[in-house]
């Protein structure tokens, strides 16, 4: 099956926003298809919404903030010597952070994307196009659209709802909305994109099953919005329980075989990759434009041109103690040790061995290990999962515990112990939301998920997660034959408060728009 194709439409273009202000509000034009002379095929459609999975659409939210918003502020990992990211670190985030501000801006763009794509489909699609496949595309941008608000109510709570791009051109200035009402509108689109979206698509493109994984997500999510009792909504849990089961007992996917290889480009877009964003590569490809991981590459001797080894991500301390001893795959994979080899890195020399500690997540080599020539350190081949499989196994799971302090129930056992037996890890016979997150924070770490799992516990359980963020051993550590040494506990780390877990407002948008510091209004 053919991989989407990331196509620039740069003949197709038009520039529909000029004089639009800055921030949020200023997106790339590359998906702003003509509308006279497109949408006029199926193939049109599908190659308007391919636009929406990688490339410039997500390159600002993907280098800017995707690890350092959900890895350095949970506590994952840090590199003290960049200021902005230090500021994640120990809590002392100011209004002018440039991931801060980086992580609203890109998903606003991709938002306006999103909008220009949906709203040329509805308003221009040509008649002789079948409703399914119209509503198919429709699917996947809303999809998408509904992804980016969920990033955008996890990170800063209340937002602006935008819908319509063209009415910002005649009134730019927007309230935020309730975050409940957020959260409504990324359960519409998904439920949209759940019941628009094909059982199966060709590799890389977002199924009905990605939908509903996701939707399962934002239904967990949901039913601990506002409690802060300790309990949950059930109907949001039931919700939560209808759609991954869905996923898990419907869907016929299964666990890629090996965890290490989750993040080896010969198997992107593998089933269990529910949702990947699809990197273009090649000396052409501009700045933001491709996938930029590698410049956390701790060396450049492993990377395309032995070029862009500039920011390696750390590991903590704390991080490293969640991995058992015979956690050793999913550690591996994830983090570099000191003495560590890598034989699929720089593969032609003889591999490489670690000489320091490091995130390994993503770090693929360079264009001889890749067979991909035209492979650039600035735009890595990894196709790099959002949503995978494991994660709405350990969401089913979590569900069906609810609001139990524990649970043996068979069907949550079934799908958490799939997670820990892929990696080598004695199955469980009960769980309890201890295990959960513990398990979450080992299979997704470096994934840029373990802030917002934080951020769903805070909505009905905030003391637990305060108490996860302040007891945590936030330092770094070093490591030497088998010999784990920590390190001083600098920079000194800001006691958290449920404040925390929202974000404060971008200084650059607050001075774009004064009404999105007044309080946010219903959008329902």
């Amino acid at each position: 099956m053919k991989h989407i194709n990331i196509i620039i439409l740069t003949t197709l273009v038009v520039t529909s926003c000029i004089g639009c202000k800055k921030g949020y509000l200023d997106r790339p034009s590359q998906s702003q298809i003509s509308a006279d002379n497109f949408y006029k095929t199926t193939s049109e459609l599908r190659l308007a919404t391919a636009s929406l999975y990688g490339g410039a659409t997500w390159g600002v939210w993907h280098h800017e903030a995707y690890l350092p918003l959900g890895d350095i502020l949970s506590g994952n990992g840090n590199r003290q010597w960049i200021s902005d990211w230090q500021q994640l670190y120990t809590r002392t985030i100011t209004a002018g952070n440039s991931v801060m501000q980086g992580g609203w801006k890109g998903l606003y763009n991709l938002i306006g994307q999103c909008n220009t794509v949906i709203n040329s489909i509805e308003q221009k699609t040509d008649k002789t196009i079948a409703a399914s496949d119209k509503n198919a595309a429709l699917g996947e941008a809303k999809f998408i659209r509904g992804t980016a608000y969920y990033y955008l109510a996890m990170l800063w709570g209340a937002v602006p709802i935008i819908e319509d791009n063209s009415k910002l051109i005649q009134d730019p200035l927007v309230k935020r909305a309730i975050v409940s009402d957020v959260y409504k509108f990324v359960a519409n689109d998904l439920t949209f994109a759940a019941n628009s979206l094909h059982t199966t698509e060709e590799r890389g493109r977002v199924t009905t099953w990605s939908a509903q994984g996701m939707l399962a997500k934002v239904y967990l999510t949901m039913a601990g919005l506002g409690q802060g009792n300790g309990t949950r909504n059930q109907s949001y849990l039931d919700s939560a329980i209808k759609y991954a089961g869905n996923v898990c007992n419907k869907s016929g996917l299964n666990l890629l075989g090996s965890y290490y290889n989750l993040f080896r480009s010969q198997y992107n877009d593998n089933p269990e990759a529910l949702f990947a964003l699809q990197w273009a590569t090649g000396a052409g490809i501009g700045w933001e434009e491709g996938n930029l991981l590698l410049t956390y590459s701790p060396s450049s001797d492993i990377n395309p041109q032995r070029n862009g080894g500039w920011t390696s991500l750390d590991a903590t301390y704390d991080l490293f103690l969640q991995y058992s001893a015979k956690d050793t795959v999913r550690r591996k994979a994830t983090i570099m040790l000191n003495g560590d080899f890598y034989p699929e890195l720089n593969a032609a020399a003889g591999g490489y061995k670690a000489t320091g500690q490091s995130m390994k997540k993503h770090i693929i080599g360079n264009e001889k290990d890749n067979n991909a020539p035209a492979m650039t350190y600035t735009a890595s081949i990894e196709h790099d999962a959002l949503l995978r499989l494991a994660d709405v196994y350990l969401v089913y799971a979590e569900a069906l515990l609810g609001n139990n302090g524990t649970t043996a129930n068979a069907e949550a056992l079934k799908y958490f112990n799939k997670v820990r037996t892929r990696a080598g890890i004695d199955p469980v016979t009960t769980i309890n939301m201890d295990s959960v997150l513990k398990e979450r924070r080992i299979e997704f770490a470096f994934e840029g998920q373990y802030w917002l799992d934080l951020v769903r516990l805070s909505y009905w359980n905030p003391n637990k997660a305060v108490d996860l963020l302040n007891n945590q051993q936030r330092i770094s550590f070093s490591y030497d034959k088998g010999t784990v040494t920590p390190g001083d506990p600098n920079p000194a780390v800001v006691k958290a408060t449920v404040a925390a877990f929202t974000l404060q407002l971008p200084a650059s948008e607050l001075t774009a728009d004064p009404n999105l510091a007044e309080p946010p209004v219903p959008y329902y």
